[in-house]
């Protein structure tokens, strides 16, 4: 009989200690569903419930996230990330494999699936193609040195914040209300719940990492991120909300670089789109997987 709920289990990557949870049905065909920035795996249990009768569902926490080891020396770069989802396929046996990933998290699903386009069966990324090539071109409008002086002095920074305390469980939640006004109650106590620790004084903190606040100015260059897009050869769904900040690539012409994706907008919805419009959400998924 299955459990309510998932089990905890963990792998090593790089000598970090990650965290993922196991909705059961081994046997069935394995489905990742990997979050994005700032979040953690328990953000998909209304996804999970949906489908861990027709798949062996595994939601990972991102290193630096949830229940997941910190980066010992404070660096988020995504070479790191691609590696851990690489390892947690190779340690669990997965490939090929369905993912469904979110923002940060699908920008590492869409560059592992570009590396190893034979190791995934389906793909689903949830605004997750990273800066806009408007975003991009500003970034390049300031010089070399001036993008590093300023991740330096933003580190720094960093070093000595600490970590915000919310007096109650109440105030962190009010906290989550305000960044997704498309949240309902009951989903945003969830993922406040799961998403904080309880500290020694009584207060509150995000389970997070304070240095994840700071991203990398660098990256790969940006024609090898569209030549791993290039690579990609299972059916890929790229997912938008109409009322995110996030670019559509089928306008900004992104979405040249995939040979079988297609764009889906939902409308009424915002970057955390399989919140806000949860039915259709599951409904599409329903229709691609």
């Amino acid at each position: 009989m299955a459990s309510t709920g998932p089990t905890s289990n963990s792998f090593f990557s790089q000598r970090l200690k990650l965290h993922y949870v196991d909705w059961g049905n081994e046997g069935a065909p394995p489905l990742l569903l990997v979050h994005g920035g700032r979040d953690h795996c328990r953000n998909w249990d209304w996804v999970a419930q949906r489908l861990r009768d027709r798949f062996h569902v595994i939601a990972p926490d991102l290193r630096g996230h949830g229940d997941s080891a910190w980066s010992p020396d404070g660096n988020y770069d995504m070479y790191g990330f691609v590696y851990d989802l690489a390892q947690l396929v190779h340690q669990l046996d997965l490939a090929p494999v369905t993912i469904v990933a979110h923002s940060m998290g699908g920008n590492i699903a869409l560059r592992y699936t570009g590396l190893y386009p034979d190791h995934v069966r389906k793909l689903v990324a949830i605004e997750g193609l990273g800066p806009s090539p408007k975003m991009l071109d500003e970034r390049a409008a300031t010089p070399f040195a001036a993008r590093f002086r300023k991740w330096i002095d933003e580190k720094r920074q960093a070093a000595g914040r600490i970590p915000r305390r919310y007096p109650t469980l109440d105030d962190a939640l009010n906290r989550m209300m305000s960044e997704n006004a498309y949240l309902t109650p009951e989903q945003a106590r969830h993922l406040t719940v799961h998403g904080i620790n309880r500290n020694e004084d009584g207060s509150w903190s995000w389970k997070f990492d304070n240095y994840l606040n700071i991203w990398s100015g660098f990256d790969v260059p940006q024609a090898d991120i569209e030549s791993l897009w290039s690579a990609i050869t299972c059916p890929t769904l790229l997912l938008y909300g109409a009322d995110s900040w996030a670019s559509n690539p089928e306008r900004d012409g992104r979405l040249a670089h995939f040979h079988t994706a297609k764009v889906i907008e939902f409308e009424n919805a915002g970057h955390w789109l399989h919140h806000d419009q949860f039915d259709r959400f599951i409904s599409t998924l329903d229709d691609f997987l």
